[in-house]
């Protein structure tokens, strides 16, 4: 276990051991076991894992949406990439590589403007390297720009990011007050769970909304 932590922490510095037995026990990954009980991780199993996180921190799905997924890959489907339609896993596996702002700037096709625009409205927040997350969020400002809209009208979406996290907070207290290590790892994920469904409903009212604007 530990070597796969120094593999994989430098791109996920939040996976923790419990992290892992987490997902084991959830049925994600499964390694094998020594005679004397040692988890044994393969080289598939560190793609596997991965992928897993990547899953979670670039896309924030819930953990169910995951395994499914894994379970028709395992099935030897090729099922769409949930949250994007894309067939195959291989475009996520990618996304652990680092952008230098230049680099990120370039590849968006944005301007050293809109990108500082960006950073005014909290939009994106600097740093000294950026992943897929945030080159993903550059192109929807380009693409944005070009309808007139800018950063600065966006500023309410950092407003409603801080009240979600509230809400998330909130229903995590019970588990967050217990200190063991376990309930770490526990509060991690369901984070991630409450953030993807919160996702779920926010995408279902925008698209019953736009009902109004071409009926």
């Amino acid at each position: 276990m530990g070597q796969v932590l120094s593999k994989l922490t430098g791109d996920f510095p939040e996976l923790t051991p419990s992290k892992l037995r987490f997902l084991e026990e959830r049925g994600l990954v499964h390694p094998s076991r020594t005679p004397s009980g040692y988890r044994k991780f393969s080289q598939n199993d560190l793609s596997r894992l991965r992928l897993i996180l990547t899953m979670q921190r670039d896309c924030y799905l819930p953990l169910a949406v995951i395994k499914d997924y894994l379970n028709d890959v395992d099935a030897g489907l090729n099922p769409p990439m949930p949250g994007t339609g894309l067939a195959g896993g291989a475009s996520i596996l990618q996304t652990g590589r680092r952008l230098s702002r230049d680099d990120l700037t370039r590849e968006a096709g944005a301007t050293p403007m809109l990108v500082q625009d960006a950073f005014s409205a909290s939009v994106l927040v600097p740093a000294e390297t950026y992943g897929e997350d945030s080159l993903v969020v550059l192109k929807a400002l380009v693409e944005l720009q070009r309808s007139g809209i800018e950063p600065r009208h966006l500023r309410g979406f950092r407003q409603a990011t801080e009240r979600e996290l509230g809400l998330i907070e909130s229903a995590l207290m019970p588990v967050a007050r217990r200190r063991d290590p376990s309930s770490r790892a526990k509060v991690a994920e369901m984070a991630m769970e409450i953030a993807g469904q919160l996702e779920v409903v926010r995408s279902s009212l925008i698209r019953s909304a736009l009902g109004r604007i071409a009926p």
